[in-house]
């Protein structure tokens, strides 16, 4: 399918974000931050104005509480995340989309609820798959950005007895408390919470693609061609797009690993 029709993936304005940013002199940001934050708050139904996401105090509270936690495994300090949405804050503030009260509201949001996050990330009972492994690769020292090594190193911790995988699951450094690994059902509750946030990124995509499409049909345009078929296909595009995204926000090419070719490392059903 081609997403040039379909329109999945959020075509973000962090390039644009970052200019702007450097030339009003403020810190900068990492750009994989700011390319997450921008995605999952448009997936996530923040209304568009000029190609950015509008700011509310119910759309930081969505972005913070219920989604970044989901999906991303910082490689470096989380304070990148809520450092995105201030630059956000101060886009808006300066094209009068906010006005001086309510930045500063929004600022101070942005700060504790980052904050919030940082404790989210560390909890252990709300880890995912991608993002467990995503933890376990870096402190082995694999280059993550090399798929080869990534998949050697899965294919021999595949290799060790299941007790030591539990082991390592307790040792690795970023998370906090015991996670009860070797308790009956605990592979399957991550499991579950994995393909559940799977399944929240690929509502937001079709939404996306949705409105979109409604927007040519109110333009009198013909629809793509990759929708006169079956619905599957479409459903498919919208899933492969789902699982590229994790590997975005966590490894790149892990999640998609660990759901065709070692399934058993991250077993989502009985």
């Amino acid at each position: 399918m081609d997403d040039d029709d379909l329109h999945l993936l959020p075509r973000t304005r962090a390039a644009d974000l970052l200019d702007w940013a450097a030339e009003a002199g403020l810190d900068p940001v990492p750009e994989p931050a700011v390319r997450a934050v921008l995605t999952l708050l448009e997936l996530g139904g923040a209304r568009l104005h000029d190609g950015l996401p509008e700011l509310s105090s119910p759309v930081l509270e969505h972005l913070f509480y219920e989604q970044l936690h989901l999906y991303v495994q910082p490689d470096g300090d989380p304070a990148a995340y809520p450092a995105a949405v201030r630059l956000l804050i101060e886009w808006q503030r300066a094209a009068r989309r906010l006005n001086a009260k309510r930045a500063e509201k929004l600022r101070a949001e942005a700060d504790w609820q980052g904050e919030v996050l940082r404790s989210l990330l560390r909890r252990a009972d709300l880890v995912t798959w991608p993002r467990l492994y995503a933890l376990l690769l870096r402190a082995d020292g694999v280059p993550t950005g090399d798929p080869g090594q990534v998949r050697t190193w899965l294919a021999a911790f595949r290799e060790l007895p299941e007790p030591e995988r539990f082991a390592a699951f307790d040792r690795v450094p970023g998370l906090d408390g015991d996670g009860q690994w070797d308790q009956p059902g605990r592979p399957l509750l991550i499991g579950v919470s994995t393909d559940g946030a799977r399944r929240l990124l690929e509502q937001g995509l079709m939404r996306r693609s949705y409105r979109n499409l409604a927007e040519l049909n109110a333009r009198g345009l013909p629809m793509p061609g990759e929708l006169a078929g079956a619905f599957e296909e479409f459903e498919e595009a919208v899933a492969q797009a789902a699982i590229d995204l994790c590997g975005r926000w966590t490894v790149p090419g892990l999640p998609r690993l660990l759901l065709e070719e070692f399934p058993e490392l991250a077993p989502e059903e009985y």
